[in-house]
C-alpha cells in the first residue's frame, strides 16, 4: 500500500521530528564497519537520510509512532537507526519522504533489528510492495 497525501496526520508528525546529530554518527560508524560489503547488497540501496515514523499494527490504537532515521533505501525496503527497540517480523505503516520530497505511507515489515551501539539500534524494513520512487536511476536506468 502506498499513498501520497498533501498533509496527513503521519506527515504532520514528520514535521515535528528533527534529525538527531547522533544518528549521523551511528550511521557513519555502521558504514565503516560494513565497508566494501555494503556495495554488494541486492537490490542496490541508495543513500537516503530522512526522519520516518513507523506505526506497528501490533501496538495499541493511539500509540505514538516510532521515530526512525533512515540511512539508505531501495524499491524493496529501507535501512534505519533508532533509539527504540522494535519487534522483529511485525508489520506496520512507515511514513517517510521519497527522494523528491513527496511524503509516502507504505505497508512494511520489520525485517532485521539489532543493537548497534549503546542506546542505538539498527534495522531494516521490507516494503510489502516495491516502491519505484526509491530506485536509483544511476544504477537502474529506465528501461524502454
Amino acid at each position: 500500500m502506498q499513498t501520497a497525501t498533501p498533509k496527513s496526520a503521519s506527515a504532520e508528525l514528520l514535521d515535528a521530528y528533527e534529525w538527531d546529530s547522533e544518528a549521523d554518527f551511528v550511521i557513519s560508524a555502521l558504514s565503516v564497519r560494513v565497508g566494501g560489503a555494503e556495495t554488494q547488497r541486492q537490490p542496490v540501496r541508495m543513500p537516503h537520510r530522512v526522519c520516518a515514523a513507523l506505526l506497528l499494527h501490533s501496538e495499541a490504537r493511539g500509540s505514538r509512532p516510532h521515530l526512525l532515521f533512515t540511512r539508505d533505501a531501495s524499491p524493496r525496503g529501507v535501512g534505519f537507526v533508532t533509539r527504540e527497540p522494535l519487534p522483529l517480523s511485525h508489520g506496520g505503516i512507515v511514513t517517510l519522504s521519497d527522494p523528491t520530497g513527496r511524503v509516502l505511507s507504505v505497508a512494511c515489515t520489520v525485517l532485521r533489528f539489532r543493537e548497534a551501539a549503546p542506546g542505538w539500534f539498527e534495522g531494516a524494513l521490507c516494503f510489502n510492495r516495491a516502491q519505484p520512487a526509491f530506485r536509483d536511476p544511476q544504477v537502474e536506468p529506465d528501461r524502454p
